[in-house]
């Protein structure tokens, strides 16, 4: 290996043990992986001051578009990689059938835990694990949309292990975020490489848009031919409201605030310029406590008062389903394998991580013997926040998670410490391996549970940093998955999907995908945009500066869906 390769394998033995197993090189190194056949040459042929040209212009267009994400106080470009993760599309259909299995499963485990809970008379799931999830909202129950599906958008991280496999890292079923920088991510690479894309054949993201609208249009209250959808944002403070503005603009739909709508007579309504319009189904991106001050937090800004008992009435549908978040637990986790089996009769596809339940007396024994070794993670949390990885922690710190552990054990997992895959990543001294997870995105509309191909790549920066959230400095990569069987493809402004437009026929999706890919958001407005703009401001208001401070203060104590990513 020559260029910015030089070093690299080098770099990958330098830990302890057999090490992480690399996407592009096997360990011998004595060829690519095949994937990556094409790619190699291609990257191996760049200089250095080629590739970092191309990188920089990667940050100055996000930074243009508002591509950013909040890293200790301060807006960044969210940091995209040079080097694209490639899957092969047998490797890729066995996540995609793993992935649909896990969100199956969850369905079900939703409907039954705020229902009859056959799962806990039937000794599968602890009764005491779920009423002690902080995210089981026994306001939920009974609150479902018409066509029964609570997980309308689910995002299952994966990784791969030492040897390669696919294994599930955790489950977000809540609120789930990143779709918006794979949609990104491609727009860009497919300007940055473009002489792969006119070799590869990868399959398109672009449909994603239309998929998420279809879903939430076909959860539409019983009787409603013509449903009206919002997105439903907690504001601009919020780091994830580029996301927001994304897709409620690619779905044709508004995006509202909670100070846009009210509720009356069992119904939720948007303001508008020609009076009140009815809303059918919220596509809600804010956590549940702030949905409706009635039932949650009284001082919340955030949501309408009145939510609930319209959803309840079946009269608005709420996507995500309230209290989604107990499936999130990651002590529900470690049984999810047997709700599989409990649910559907089938062996898992995707198996977990290795973990313990510290609620068990010898498992927690065991792991306060091996603190030094284990990774230790708290139930409820998100964006690898209060994550102690054991072989890294201090004893100062080691000591303090003991005396937690003793105090809360039903607050903890612990699982081994698991070498994340590792991919190349340009870095100051070249291409470098990194650590990178993945999260696939998966849309149910109560027919079909179709998976985004792909999915958001998150990669470690930091040489041998495990973590790869976006809130502890992480970044991306565009995720391409290659299928041989697709026709091939041709560059056409930078398109990943010029020859899927054509196939398309002239689809909305298909020109949405040519537009983006020109770097421009589509223009896709909603057919009542022009009579039902939602107010922005109004002389009934309150004092609205004081109100979006409020809203500040809120989101800062309440980042689950910011930090997720």
């Amino acid at each position: 290996m020559g260029s910015l390769f030089m070093g690299y394998s080098s770099r990958r033995r330098s830990g302890s043990g057999a090490g992480p197993w690399d996407e592009m090189f096997p360990a011998d190194d004595s060829q690519v992986r095949a994937p990556y056949r094409e790619m190699f040459p291609a990257l191996d042929r760049m200089d250095d001051t080629e590739l970092r040209a191309r990188t920089d212009a990667l940050a100055s267009s996000y930074l243009a578009q508002g591509v950013t994400f909040d890293f200790a106080g301060e807006e960044r470009p969210f940091p995209l990689d040079v080097v694209p993760r490639v899957i092969a599309s047998d490797d890729w259909s066995y996540v995609e059938r793993g992935v649909r299995q896990r969100v199956r499963a969850l369905e079900a485990f939703l409907a039954d835990v705020y229902g009859p809970q056959r799962a806990v008379r039937d000794g599968v799931i602890p009764a005491a694990l779920i009423s002690s999830s902080s995210h089981f909202h026994r306001q939920a129950a009974g609150i479902v949309g018409a066509n029964g599906v609570r997980i309308h958008v689910a995002g299952i991280d994966v990784i791969r292990d030492e040897v390669g496999a696919w294994r599930v890292l955790e489950d977000n079923v809540r609120v789930p975020s990143g779709v918006s920088y794979v949609l990104a991510n491609r727009r860009v690479m497919a300007q940055t490489l473009p002489e792969l894309f006119t070799r590869l054949r990868v399959r398109p993201v672009v449909d994603y848009p239309s998929r998420l609208l279809q879903a939430l249009r076909a959860a539409a209250p019983r009787g409603v031919d013509d449903p009206n959808v919002v997105v439903l944002t907690p504001g601009v403070y919020n780091s994830a409201y580029y996301e927001h503005t994304l897709l409620a603009r690619m779905m044709g739909v508004e995006l509202v605030e909670g100070r846009d709508l009210f509720c009356s007579a069992g119904r939720v309504w948007m303001h508008t310029t020609s009076g009140p319009t009815r809303i059918d189904v919220i596509y809600r991106r804010v956590d549940d406590e702030f949905l409706d001050p009635q039932h949650f937090r009284p001082d919340s800004v955030l949501g309408a008062p009145g939510l609930l008992l319209a959803a309840r009435l079946g009269n608005v549908t709420i996507a995500n389903g309230i209290g989604n978040g107990v499936a999130d637990d990651k002590l529900v986790y470690t049984y999810v394998p047997d709700l599989i089996r409990y649910y559907l009769g089938e062996e898992p596809v995707l198996p977990n991580v290795d973990t313990w339940r510290l609620e068990e007396p010898e498992a927690l024994a065991e792991v306060l013997d091996r603190l030094d070794e284990l990774v230790v993670k708290p139930v409820d949390g998100s964006g690898g926040k209060g994550i102690v990885i054991g072989p890294d922690a201090s004893k100062k710190e080691l000591d303090e998670l003991r005396t937690t552990l003793l105090t809360d054990p039903r607050g903890w997992i612990a699982q081994p410490v698991v070498q994340l895959s590792t991919i190349p990543t340009l870095v100051d001294d070249g291409f470098r391996p990194r650590h990178a997870d993945l999260r696939p995105f998966a849309v149910n509309d109560g027919h079909d549970v179709w998976v985004l191909p792909g999915g958001l790549t998150r990669v470690a920066l930091p040489e041998g940093q495990l973590v790869v959230n976006s809130s502890q400095g992480g970044g991306s990569k565009d995720t391409w998955v290659v299928d041989p069987y697709l026709p091939a493809m041709s560059t056409v402004h930078g398109s990943d999907a010029a020859a899927h437009a054509d196939a398309a026929q002239g689809s909305d999706a298909a020109s949405d995908e040519v537009s983006i890919a020109a770097g421009a958001l589509p223009t896709a407005p909603s057919a009542r945009e022009e009579s039902h703009t939602p107010f922005r401001s109004s002389p009934a208001d309150e004092d609205l500066v004081a109100r979006h401070h409020q809203q500040q203060q809120q989101q800062q104590q309440q980042r689950g869906e910011a930090t997720s990513c």
